[in-house]
């Protein structure tokens, strides 16, 4: 009878069921992970060496035969299903070049649970880095726009219903504030999860003397996490940046409905050009919001790929588990691919929409949605309480629409009517200042307070905005240098031990 490959405490070859439907997939990723394991390896390798745990010579011809392998590249490995895994694939690999006595010596003070866990960390170190960077492009967009239009006056809507008049830039500037958040998330993610989980072994430490802040160190962790059961048991990390990816992409959703609304013909707001529009096989008229509607889609999709982690990870013990440690991390990274896309769609929408300007500002002077400011005239020039106010210009809205007029055809002889009908006099406002706070340019522009759409308020807030993002793109920068300054050290002491 034919025996397992990689125990002998197995004594029959694995199913082919088993390999054909858990372990071959699994090794469709081995590529992906081919340098990341590597690195681990060498890292170990190096360390074992400075404690003393394996003799120098081993640990030469090991660091050697390490990046023997990384210079050829993945393709060299034979991957075979029956070894279950990467790394028992890889590790296969090494023994075959440079033999069993001192392939097998690399596995010392270890566990596949540890390696795991440290490819896991690293793999969405890097993903985390990615998408932060993407956030950083799609805000700097919005900025830019927002500047660009920052005096485009249009409705502002609460309920779908026209609201107040703001700017497209106010708009914009808002969009980037929200997603200065989703940043803030993502990379506080990344800061708390750079520990290292290399050393805690299967999951209660290992009898030899090793050193986890020297492989820490080398991976460029900040780091290591002192309870090895904590530290091959516990994915928190994926799951927090799976929840942050749902709240993005809940909120690209928002922002993908804006434009899906604004750029029909009933409100012709927005206008995209034809190379992100589709069309139908039937109606020759179409231009269908394509890039919209694959935007709000994955936002399902993305949630529903949290849940599932969610409930994967749940119903597993608080150890080393397959279905915790891999069936329930494997949501996160289709997430981040598919969260990469859609920030470069999103980057596309925010990039490539056009506002109406006159269209829009029109649309702003007939609505009504500059009533609040006549309310705010009132109180301010007649002494009125707001709600005293409000009754007013709500009456005199009501006469507006039942005679068929618009909101810029409403005049002071209007409000002293509804006046004395609501208060029992006249309020006797000046029929110019009844005009400019009719105007929609002019009504955004009296809304300078903190956070509000005049441009005495918004060009500073973008500012300021400006610069925290300035700010950030140089922190991400940082962390990469200093990743890269770490793979450098490693790569110097890796090859120091192989005596290069």
């Amino acid at each position: 009878m034919q025996e397992s490959k990689v125990s002998r405490r197995l004594k029959e070859t694995t199913a082919a069921e088993v390999n054909e439907y858990i372990y071959r997939p699994r090794l469709e990723g081995f590529a992906d992970g081919f340098v990341n394991l590597g690195n681990v390896n060498k890292a170990h390798i190096v360390m074992l060496a400075e404690q003393g745990l394996i003799r120098s010579e081993h640990a030469a011809a090991l660091a050697k035969g390490v990046l023997d392998m990384e210079a050829a590249g993945p393709g060299v490995v034979t991957l075979d299903p029956s070894r279950e895994d990467a790394y028992f694939n890889y590790e296969a690999h090494l023994i075959e070049q440079i033999g069993t006595d001192i392939g097998g010596r690399l596995h010392t003070g270890r566990s596949r649970n540890d390696i795991l866990a440290t490819l896991d960390r690293l793999r969405c170190r890097e993903v985390l880095l990615n998408l932060i960077d993407a956030l950083h492009q799609v805000r700097q967009t919005a900025l830019s726009n927002a500047l660009s239009y920052a005096d485009v006056v249009m409705p502002g809507y609460t309920h779908l219903q026209p609201a107040q008049p703001i700017t497209y830039g106010y708009y914009l500037s808002a969009v980037e504030q929200a997603l200065e958040r989703d940043c803030r998330r993502l990379t506080q993610t990344l800061d708390g999860m750079n520990q290292s989980p290399l050393g805690a072994a299967a999951f209660a430490g290992t009898p030899f003397g090793i050193d986890r802040a020297r492989t820490a160190e080398l991976l460029g962790f900040d780091g290591y996490l002192d309870n090895a059961l904590d530290a091959v048991g516990s994915r928190d990390f994926i799951l927090e940046s799976l929840s942050h990816l749902s709240l993005l992409s809940v909120f690209w959703s928002r922002v993908a409905q804006d434009y899906f609304v604004w750029s029909t013909l009933e409100f012709s707001l927005i206008d995209f050009p034809d190379s992100v529009a589709a069309t139908s096989s039937i109606m020759p008229q179409k231009k269908n919001p394509t890039v919209l509607e694959y935007l709000k889609g994955r936002t399902g999709h993305i949630v529903g790929l949290l849940m599932g982690a969610s409930i994967t990870i749940k119903g597993s013990n608080f150890s080393h588990t397959g279905d915790a440690n891999r069936e329930g991390t494997r949501g996160f990274w289709e997430a981040a691919e598919e969260s990469l896309r859609c920030l470069k769609l999103l980057d596309l929408v925010l990039r490539t929409a056009t506002p109406n300007a006159p269209l829009a500002a029109r649309r702003a002077s007939e609505d009504f949605s500059t009533a609040t400011g006549l309310a705010d005239l009132i109180v301010r020039e007649a002494d009125l309480s707001f709600r005293e106010a409000h009754h007013v210009v709500g009456a005199v809205v009501r006469m507006a629409m039942d005679a068929g007029l618009r909101a810029n055809q409403i005049d002071s002889a209007m409000v002293d009517v509804c006046a004395i009908e609501q208060l029992g006099h006249a309020l006797k406002l000046s029929a110019e200042s009844v005009r400019e706070c009719l105007d929609p340019a002019a009504n955004v522009q009296a809304r300078s307070s903190a956070g509000g759409p005049a441009l005495s308020s918004l060009l500073p807030s973008l500012t300021r905005a400006a610069a925290r993002l300035t700010a950030e793109r140089g922190l991400n920068q940082a962390r990469r240098d200093r990743f890269a300054a770490a793979h450098d050290r490693l790569q110097a002491a890796t090859r120091a031990q192989a005596g290069l």
